[in-house]
């Protein structure tokens, strides 16, 4: 889905020459992380609140414009690329710039959240499977086979963790009943990290430690 419908000019850009003091009244206005910044229509970066809110008002942003970063995402990306750019830098407003370097307005951090809100992984009912394997190990072709073998459809799939070597990975299947796709996933030699009530391979693991207390307490 392209971004371009999403892109807006509620704010104007803001210049060098603009005074600290009319910025920090922008930001108690508005609830934006950052403000663009322009020179002769060029798009030079953005300014962070936190950094202003300890400027001197009477000063020029040219004054502090080492603070500048130079964040932006261009008018075709996918909002899924901007999703990125947002939790890298922090921020709830992102420039737009054209492939000629033309400022074209910001998103905005929630109406990008909006388009996640509206795809088959949050929208649809199913089940969630969180599994780990090592970083080698894993397939996504394989997740998706082992899946399909048992007449369930996969509706998302993305990385939620990397650490020590072992991958962590996120699922979302189109049904409920998934005690025999978690019992499969094991039996390839992925663990399975998420809680399931319908898990039997838990909960026969639980009535083996229970029998065990039991006679161990004789």
């Amino acid at each position: 889905m392209s971004i371009e419908s999403y892109i807006l000019n509620e704010v104007e850009i803001c210049h060098l020459g603009d005074k600290i003091g009319d910025l920090q009244k922008i930001f108690n206005e508005y609830t934006y992380t950052h403000l663009p910044i322009e020179n002769d229509g060029v798009y030079l970066g953005c300014i962070s609140e936190n950094d202003i809110r300890s400027f001197e008002p009477e000063k020029t942003v040219a004054q502090y414009q080492y603070t500048l970063t130079g964040f932006f995402a261009r008018e075709d990306d996918h909002w899924l690329e901007t999703l990125q750019t947002f939790a890298l830098n922090q921020a709830n407003l992102l420039p737009v710039l054209s492939h000629e370097n033309k400022y074209l307005g910001y998103l905005e951090l929630h109406d990008i959240l909006h388009c996640f809100n509206e795809t088959s992984f949050l929208n649809e009912s199913g089940g969630i499977i969180v599994l780990e394997k090592g970083a080698r190990d894993y397939s996504f072709s394989e997740i998706g086979q082992i899946i399909e073998s048992h007449n369930a459809a996969l509706l998302g799939v993305f990385i939620s963790s990397k650490e020590n070597d072992i991958t962590q990975i996120t699922i979302k299947l189109s049904t409920s009943g998934i005690n025999e796709i978690l019992q499969t996933f094991r039996r390839y030699g992925y663990t399975v990290v998420s809680e399931h009530q319908e898990d039997s391979y838990n909960q026969n693991l639980e009535d083996r430690s229970q029998y065990l207390d039991k006679y161990l307490n004789i």
